[in-house]
C-alpha cells in the first residue's frame, strides 16, 4: 500500500513572500480600481465644464444673436457652429430655435428637426447640463439660453460623446495599470529578494519548527548546568544561563542582558578573558567564590559577531586535587620514613648480632622518644585534629626536602574552638597552601626554616606562616596573590594558584589576608579569620605548657 508523503509545510519566508505579494497584488488592484472610478468621475465632470464653457461661448457671441434674426439663420450659423466643434474638440454644437427647432447639427439631415433632449430650463433663461441619449448616442451636454435684453431668441447646445468620454478614461487607466503592474513587479522582486535573505537566517524552516526550536532551546538552556553565556559583537551579554549566573555571582533578578562584561563586576583576568578576541581553551580563572574553567569560541560569519562562552566549577575537584596533592605527598613522606625505619632497624639488628645489646636498646629507645616528642608537641599545641594531622603531614614533608618546620610557642588551638561555618577543607586549603608556599621558599637555604603560628586571639583564628626564603618585593605583595603569579619557573601544570585559592578561601569567610618581612629575613603570611560570637577568646592559654618549646630542630 502505497502511503502518500504530505508536502513539507512551506518555509516561514516562503510563507511571508506569499502573503507579500497577495497583499501588494490587492492593493494596486485596488488603487487601481479607485483611480478608474475617480478618473471617470474626474472626466465626466470635465466634459460637463467643457460643453458648459463653449455653449456660454456661443451664446455670447455676437455673430449668433446677428444671425439668429437674418432669415435663413442655418446658412451662416452652420459653418460656425462645425468650426467651433473642430477647435473646441466637442462632438456636436446645435443652435436651435427657442422651441427646439435645430438651425445646426453635425447631421444636415437633422437641421430643422426638434432637438431631442430637455430644453425647458434654458427656455426660462438657465443653464443646465445632463446625460441624455440622441442621435449621436449617449452624451453629456450642456444647454444654455441666447438672450437678448432680457428675452431668449435661442438657445445652444454643445456636447462630448460618452464613448469619447470613456476613451479617456480608458488611455487613462491603461496607463495606471501599465505603471501598477511596474510597481507590483518591483515590489514582487524587492519582496522576493527580502524574503530570500530571511530563508538563509531562518535555514529555510517554517512558523512550526522555528517555533518547536525555540522551545527546545529554552529547555536546554535552563537544563544544562554549566554556565553558559553568549555575548554579541560590542561584547554585550545577549544571553546567559541560569549555571552563568550562579557561577559569575549575578542574581537571577538582577537584569545582565544587554550589559557590556566590563560592567558585571567580575575579576580583572576573568573580565580580560572574556573580552579577548581570540579563543580560549580550559583556562582557570578565579571568582571571589568559585574556580572556574573558562572556554570561549568566537561566533564568525565573515566577521566577529560575536563569542560563546561556557563556564564549568571545578572549586570542588581543586579542593579534591589539593587534597590528592598533600596525600601524594604523605604517601612519599611514609616511604621515606619506611626507608629510614629500615635503615634504623637494620642498624639496630647489626649492633646485636655484634653483641651490643644495651647499645641497641639505646638506640631505638631514643629514636621512638623523638618520634613520641614530635607528635606530643604538634598535637598538645594544636589539638583540632585536622589541622594537626595537616601539621603532622607537612612536617614529613618538609623533612624530606631538607626544611625544618616547626610549630611556634604562641599556637594554642583547641578541638571543638572552630565553628561549623569554617569547614576543615577551607582550613587545609588556607594553612597547607601556605605551608608548601614556604617550604619552597625556604628550600634550599643554609638554615631553611618554617614557622607555623595557629591560635585564637582577639575573636579570630589567626594563621601565621614564616620562612628563611628570600621574601616578598614590596612591589609584589598584592601581586603574589592574584593567579597566574610566580617568581619560580612555570612547570607542567603551572604555578600561581596556591596563593590565589587561599585568598579565595579567606575572602569567602570574610577575613584578612595579608604578607610581611620576617624579622630574620623572608615572608610572613599571615590569614585572619572570624571565630563564631561566644567563642573563647582565651582559649590560647588552655594550650598545656609543655608544647611551649615548640618542636626541636632534629625532629623536623
Amino acid at each position: 500500500m502505497h502511503i502518500p508523503v504530505l508536502p513539507r509545510p512551506r518555509s516561514l519566508a516562503g510563507q511571508l513572500f506569499a502573503m507579500q505579494a497577495v497583499l501588494l497584488a490587492l492593493v494596486v488592484a485596488g488603487y487601481a480600481l479607485f483611480s478608474y472610478i475617480s478618473d471617470r468621475g474626474q472626466a465626466e465632470e470635465a466634459a460637463r465644464r467643457q460643453a458648459t464653457a463653449v455653449a456660454r461661448s456661443i451664446a455670447d457671441a455676437p455673430s449668433v444673436l446677428a444671425a439668429v434674426h437674418t432669415s435663413d439663420p442655418s446658412s451662416e450659423l452652420q459653418p460656425y457652429a462645425l468650426r467651433v466643434q473642430q477647435d473646441t474638440g466637442v462632438d456636436f454644437v446645435t443652435i436651435m430655435t427657442p422651441d427646439g427647432i435645430r438651425w445646426t447639427h453635425p447631421d444636415p439631415d437633422q437641421i430643422g428637426l426638434p432637438f431631442l433632449g430637455n430644453i425647458s430650463r434654458a427656455q426660462h433663461g438657465g443653464s443646465f447640463t445632463e446625460t441624455y441619449t440622441g442621435t449621436l448616442g449617449p452624451s453629456v451636454r450642456a444647454v444654455t439660453p441666447v438672450e437678448e435684453h432680457g428675452r431668449v431668441v435661442g438657445l445652444v447646445s454643445a456636447g462630448i460623446k460618452v464613448e469619447a468620454i470613456s476613451e479617456r478614461v480608458r488611455e487613462q487607466v491603461i496607463a495606471l495599470f501599465s505603471v501598477a503592474a511596474g510597481i507590483l513587479t518591483l515590489g514582487a522582486v524587492a519582496t522576493y529578494v527580502i524574503n530570500a535573505r530571511l530563508r538563509r537566517h531562518t535555514h529555510g524552516m517554517n512558523a512550526a519548527e522555528l517555533s518547536r526550536m525555540h522551545d527546545y532551546h529554552q529547555a536546554a538552556l535552563h537544563a544544562v548546568r554549566e554556565g553558559l553565556l553568549m555575548l554579541d559583537a560590542q561584547h554585550r551579554v545577549a544571553l546567559i544561563n541560569d549555571g552563568g549566573r550562579i557561577l559569575l555571582g549575578v542574581g537571577r533578578e538582577e537584569d545582565v542582558v544587554g550589559r557590556s562584561v566590563a560592567d558585571l563586576g567580575l575579576p580583572a583576568p576573568l573580565t580580560g578573558a572574556l573580552l579577548a578576541s581570540e579563543p580560549r581553551v580550559d583556562e582557570v580563572h578565579l571568582t571571589d567564590s568559585r574556580v572556574l574553567v573558562v572556554n570561549t569560541s568566537p561566533v564568525s560569519g565573515g566577521q566577529h559577531r560575536g563569542t560563546v562562552v561556557t563556564l564549568r566549577d571545578v572549586t570542588e575537584l581543586q579542593s579534591l586535587m589539593g587534597e590528592l596533592d598533600s596525600e601524594r605527598g604523605f604517601s612519599q613522606a611514609l616511604r621515606s620514613q619506611a626507608h629510614e625505619a629500615a635503615n634504623r632497624l637494620h642498624t639496630v639488628v647489626s649492633l646485636i648480632e655484634l653483641g651490643r645489646a644495651q647499645e641497641a636498646v639505646e638506640f631505638a629507645t631514643a629514636e621512638l622518644e623523638l618520634a613520641q616528642a614530635l607528635t606530643d608537641q604538634v598535637v598538645t599545641a594544636v589539638s583540632e585534629p585536622v589541622l594537626a594531622a595537616l601539621l603532622l603531614g607537612k612536617t614529613a614533608q618538609a623533612n624530606e626536602r631538607g626544611v625544618e618546620l616547626v610549630v611556634s610557642s604562641d599556637s594554642g588551638l583547641d578541638d571543638g574552638l572552630l565553628p561549623r561555618s569554617l569547614p576543615p577543607r577551607d582550613l587545609v586549603t588556607i594553612l597547607g597552601n601556605l605551608v608548601d608556599n614556604a617550604v619552597d621558599a625556604a628550600q634550599g637555604g643554609a638554615r631553611a626554616r618554617v614557622t607555623v603560628t595557629a591560635c585564637a586571639r582577639d575573636g579570630e583564628l589567626v594563621l601565621r606562616v614564616a620562612d628563611t626564603g628570600p621574601g616578598v618585593r614590596p612591589d609584589h605583595t598584592d601581586l603574589v596573590f592574584q593567579h597566574g603569579f610566580s617568581t619560580k619557573p612555570t612547570g607542567p601544570g603551572g604555578r600561581g594558584l596556591g596563593l590565589a585559592l587561599v585568598r579565595q578561601a579567606v575572602r569567602r569567610h570574610e577575613g584578612t589576608l595579608a604578607v610581611t618581612e620576617a624579622e630574620g629575613g623572608g615572608a610572613v603570611f599571615e590569614a585572619r579569620l572570624p571565630l563564631a560570637h561566644g567563642t573563647d577568646q582565651h582559649v590560647a592559654g588552655a594550650a598545656v605548657s609543655g608544647a611551649r618549646g615548640g618542636l626541636p630542630g632534629g625532629a623536623a
